[in-house]
């Protein structure tokens, strides 16, 4: 399989798996990440759905980038746009069906689970490197074209402000997104070593640097 065709089945594949946990985070209620929990908080606003909102909100930033940087805008910026929200609608319908009423300890193994499932997506996602979310992007243009400050201090930013709107919305913010922030980074990285790069290059284990975080 030629590479050009890998890197597109690793987007789709990482941007619904991504998606798909964002819809077991919903289920749990045990807090999510943050962007979703901003997106969250403004569908409640409306006492809509999250994929419409996510569809709307990622729009508009994608906009804003396409002005200013288009050069972070690529397949996996569209598909990221369309796929994510109605995989996590489908996945949290899923769950409303197989487990309308978990318990706590059910919870908290799926939210272990998750973490998983989205640094996978996310390592898939990101060693595609075939653009980046819009909002990804608003870091990553902060730090590498306008010198606001590091991307480290760019995206704890974005984070912390999503966050903050989400929680005065009456989004979930709870464990869940402690964990997701502290832990997602060292698993993100040791599936790209183990299953992402592998996939990528067609061939055994080569330890590479991964892409530009995003």
């Amino acid at each position: 399989m030629k590479r050009e065709m890998r890197q597109k089945l690793m987007s789709v594949g990482g941007v619904m798996i991504c998606g798909a946990s964002v819809g077991i985070f919903q289920k749990i209620a045990l807090g999510t990440d943050p962007f979703t929990c901003f997106v969250t908080g403004i569908a409640n606003v409306f006492s809509s759905t999250y994929s419409i909102w996510y569809v709307i909100l990622t729009g508009l930033m994608l906009v804003g980038v396409a002005v200013l940087q288009r050069r972070y805008i690529g397949f996996a910026t569209l598909i990221n746009l369309f796929l994510t929200g109605m995989a996590a609608d489908a996945m949290h319908g899923l769950l409303d069906f197989l487990l309308p009423d978990p318990t706590f300890g059910t919870r908290c193994l799926l939210m272990a689970v998750n973490i998983l499932i989205m640094s996978l997506g996310a390592s898939l996602y990101y060693v595609a490197n075939l653009g980046v979310s819009a909002y990804d992007a608003i870091a990553l243009m902060a730090s590498e074209c306008y010198h606001v400050a590091s991307f480290r201090v760019c995206r704890v930013t974005t984070d912390a402000f999503c966050v903050a709107v989400g929680f005065f919305l009456a989004a979930d913010v709870g464990l869940g997104t402690v964990i997701t922030a502290f832990f997602m980074g060292p698993v993100v990285q040791w599936f790209t070593d183990h299953l992402a790069l592998p996939l990528l290059n067609g061939g055994p284990l080569r330890r590479q640097a991964m892409p530009r975080e995003a």
